[in-house]
């Protein structure tokens, strides 16, 4: 392919996500995007979630939030099939890889046998907190009220339901320190 083969290319994929930015501004007036983000696959909002996404970031295939919470996406990150339900709050840091993973900020239900079928109170729900540099595996689950370190790793499969530490890699349900990073 010559240089201004390319530039047409690029060009007309520009042309085409500024299009798709558009049409889901339109349709989903609580989403905020900011500049030259990707929406390569779909993105589906629901019961009044409130999402704003950072810069550069690229979605690809189906990507849900639900919950009547607040999501913020930092800039340069990969959405790949993912799901946040968000009753509270969820926030991902910059440069993250989320793949095909779900994240929770509410049990829904209060644990206490007596409690079970009353609404869920206060202590149900916790914001998530993703720092920088994090990727998080196929199919792993963020449990409400985690706090998951900068430049971590969350392996496939994992269920998160306590802090990660900065610079580590985790694995397995209960989640198990496996690497640490070192400089």
């Amino acid at each position: 392919m010559t240089g201004e083969a390319r530039r047409r290319r690029g060009a007309v994929l520009r042309a085409v996500f500024a299009l798709r930015r558009s049409w889901y501004r339109l349709r989903y007036p609580r989403l905020t995007l900011g500049r030259d983000v990707e929406i390569r696959g779909r993105i589906r909002m629901r019961r009044g979630v409130r999402v704003t996404i950072g810069d550069r970031t690229r979605i690809n295939k189906l990507v849900r939030f639900a919950g009547p919470g607040e999501v913020r996406v930092g800039a340069d990150c990969l959405l790949n099939a993912t799901w946040i339900g968000s009753w509270v709050s969820v926030t991902v840091g910059d440069r993250c890889l989320l793949s095909n993973c779900e994240m929770l900020d509410s049990d829904f239900h209060n644990l206490p046998p007596q409690l079970r079928h009353e609404p869920a109170g206060p202590q149900t729900e916790g914001p998530i907190v993703v720092g920088d540099n994090v990727w998080i595996g196929t199919h792993a689950l963020v449990l409400k009220g985690v706090h998951i370190g900068d430049d971590s790793v969350v392996g496939a499969g994992t269920v998160v339901r306590s802090d990660v530490p900065p610079r580590v890699v985790v694995v397995g349900n209960p989640q198990q320190t496996v690497k640490k990073f070192h400089d």
